[in-house]
């Protein structure tokens, strides 16, 4: 169904000028799917376009050499990116380019371009639709208590209250000792006042510290 519009043998610049356009407009389009519905950098849209194009040269240069498209492919599993914390879908994004890149440096145009069109669209729909929508809820609760205090469900009927949700993750000491903290996994209820869970906690463990935000993002290596 799909066919190569590059030779076998040599690759004139025509071809490479089509394939290069080919990886810029799919990568174009994989970008702005990327940013429908989320935050972004700048940087990482811009990396997303480019990359497509630095592939497919690298392919169209290893064309038939297996033993260099081994290294090549070698060569990619060390890249990391470590400048800022990954998830998983900024690591579909990444692939989808270098998916690309692969495609249209084999000449695989028209297959490169609905491979973007079918995975952008997707992405875009997984946006809209209320995949996962109960996620947006989930809190990280820190509380810090005296070492006095017996901690075991000396919260549990104010998180109750404001939670659908909650789980002690875990206790550990704090300030050489004079402290414990404590860390929640929450489902914070529909319509609820943090402020207000956390006015109620802090009248229990005498005013000390109290922090509730959105988990972080675990850095993809």
């Amino acid at each position: 169904m799909f066919k190569s519009i590059l030779d076998t043998g040599a690759i004139t610049l025509q071809q490479f000028l089509i394939c290069s356009l080919a990886s810029i407009g799919c990568g174009s389009v994989s970008a702005i799917s990327y940013m429908f519905r989320r935050k972004f950098s700048r940087s990482f849209v811009g990396t997303l376009i480019v990359l497509p194009v630095m592939v497919q040269s690298v392919i169209i240069m290893v064309n038939g050499n297996v033993g260099t498209g081994v290294a090549v492919l070698g060569a990619f599993s060390l890249i990391r990116f470590r400048s800022v914390p990954g998830n998983s879908r900024d690591i579909a994004a990444i692939f989808l380019s270098m998916a690309v890149g692969i495609a249209t440096g084999m000449g695989q145009i028209g297959f490169a371009a609905v491979m973007t069109l079918v995975v952008s669209l997707l992405s875009i729909l997984l946006s809209v639709i209320p995949v996962g929508k109960s996620r947006e809820n989930m809190r990280e609760l820190k509380i810090t208590v005296p070492e006095d205090l017996d901690y075991e469900g000396a919260f549990d009927d104010i998180l109750k209250k404001y939670t659908v949700s909650y789980s002690l993750e875990y206790a550990k000491t704090v300030n050489m000792g004079s402290l414990y903290e404590l860390k929640y996994d929450i489902n914070i209820s529909e319509g609820t006042s943090a402020k207000a869970m956390m006015d109620e906690i802090r009248t229990r463990n005498g005013n000390l510290t109290v922090s509730c935000g959105r988990p972080v993002e675990q850095e993809v290596l």
